[in-house]
């Protein structure tokens, strides 16, 4: 590697350092909002330790697609679920979004990314459609666990992101637990009114 490509990368670096600055919809059991870093940091732990649940797959492409899937979110941020609109062009933003972030990479690396983030929108691997499982686990793994507002809407998370789950036998497991903590809760809160939920 040369200097100039040690440079852009640590450019690149740099600029992914957004995602610890832009927040999801989502709150910590601590009462702070998520950040999309910590969102995807706890997707690839997901990966990791649900791995021998999935003997045929690539755990070292698994993983990369996981690190990748949201990162061009640092420069268009993230917009909840109940917020998109069906025609809205929202992929194509955020592929955008990363080309322009991944421009200072070389371009082996750059065209690795973009091939990992389509495989991943398109879910046309196995391992791309686990990954949009576990990614809407997690998100409905964090609703169920965070210091949320008084009207936080869970009614909407029990059919969110469901035709990706239900594509994984896994995922349908871990979404029956799920599910019934966030009927639970959905029953304490009383029916309070919507809110947003990250994609």
């Amino acid at each position: 590697m040369n200097m100039n490509e040690a440079r852009g990368i640590l450019q690149f670096l740099g600029a992914a350092e957004q995602l610890k600055n832009v927040y999801r919809s989502a709150w910590t059991s601590g009462g702070q909002r998520e950040s999309v870093a910590s969102h995807t940091w706890r997707l690839c732990l997901m990966a990791l330790v649900f791995e021998r649940s999935f003997p045929d797959i690539d755990i070292g492409r698994l993983l990369k697609i996981c690190i990748i899937h949201d990162l061009g979110e640092a420069i268009g941020g993230d917009i909840p679920a109940i917020e998109q609109q069906p025609n809205a062009p929202k992929a194509a933003q955020e592929r955008n979004d990363l080309i322009t972030l991944l421009e200072p990479l070389p371009d082996a690396i750059k065209h690795e990314i973009v091939a990992l983030w389509d495989e991943y929108e398109a879910a046309t691997s196995p391992e791309a459609r686990i990954a949009k499982a576990l990614d809407k686990i997690e998100t409905l793994l964090q609703h169920n666990q965070g210091a949320n507002p008084p009207d936080f809407d869970y009614g909407f998370n029990l059919q969110y992101g469901r035709k990706f789950t239900d594509a994984v036998p896994l995922a349908t497991a871990l979404r029956t637990i799920i599910d019934a903590e966030t009927q639970q809760k959905a029953a304490h809160a009383n029916g309070h009114s919507d809110r947003p939920l990250d994609e």
